[in-house]
């Protein structure tokens, strides 16, 4: 396995070994032992799996309290996946990192607990799927609008397929400092 920094402190990029014979491929998405050697080593207690179409794009979410650390990857399909640092205090502060996830290159990209989060799917369908460090609290959902002009994330579509919650998010700057994680 390969681990990659991002310019984000904490948000980290995996390549799993990949075994490929003439009956397809085998490989492992989450290991503790091997991840724990890049300072990963976070209790992992709920996985969710979702199926979107092109164009769609789900985010930028996060929950506080309650934040979430994830492990995301794609099991079919491609997406460009973004995460912002929204720690309030943080040298990065309102910085984000993007990385296009694919069944291909089938890479894995790790968001700590402090980080918003969003994808946006570039192929036909993606089947994305994600472990999390705390449950999903609906009360404590919050999010931050996708194309916020100062956050500038050059996403791959400009109309994307959203849903209604999504596009009444606010930008960053708009959030109470209480509704952001301490650094």
């Amino acid at each position: 396995m390969r681990c990659y920094d991002t310019a984000l402190d904490g948000v980290k990029i995996f390549e799993p070994k990949v075994f490929t014979d003439s009956r397809g491929f085998f490989m492992e998405t989450w290991n503790a032992a091997l991840y724990a050697k890049w300072g990963i080593i976070p209790l992992f207690v709920q996985d969710n799996v979702s199926l979107s179409t092109k164009g769609v794009l789900r985010g930028l979410h996060y929950q506080q309290p309650y934040s979430q650390g994830k492990l995301v990857y794609v099991l079919q399909g491609e997406v460009f996946d973004v995460a912002v640092d929204i720690r309030y205090g943080s040298p990065t502060f309102g910085q984000w990192v993007g990385v296009t996830l694919s069944a291909q290159n089938r890479q894995q990209l790790y968001i700590p607990e402090g980080f918003a989060h969003g994808f946006c799917v570039m192929s036909e369908t993606a089947l994305f799927a994600y472990k999390c460090t705390d449950f999903y609290s609906p009360a404590h959902e919050k999010g931050i609008s996708w194309n916020d002009p100062e956050l500038n994330i050059v996403w791959p579509v400009t109309e994307p397929i959203m849903s209604v919650k999504d596009l009444q998010y606010p930008p960053l700057r708009d959030l109470p400092v209480e509704s952001l994680i301490k650094y």
